[in-house]
């Protein structure tokens, strides 16, 4: 299977403030991005998952890449 690029966005919510990301990921199913989500937020930030609410996940076109690494990794940039 060839892997997709999604966009995930949502809010977490960490000592009584909220915080909102977006963040583009390779994957093959929503499921795995859902999964690398609440790796990577309770990870980094030290969030409980239930903490994490993940609004939408959606596929997107390699044109619609914000992200500059992902960009690079998809060979949509050249480095100079």
């Amino acid at each position: 299977m060839s892997s997709k690029i999604w966009r995930a966005s949502g809010a977490y919510t960490k000592k009584k403030r909220t915080f909102t990301f977006s963040r583009e990921l390779l994957g093959e199913k929503e499921a795995h991005i859902r999964e690398k989500i609440l790796s990577e937020l309770g990870s980094r930030h030290r969030v409980k998952r239930k903490e994490i609410s993940i609004t939408e996940i959606k596929e997107i076109k390699p044109e619609e890449v914000t992200d500059l690494d992902l960009r690079k990794v998809l060979g949509l940039e050249t480095e100079f």
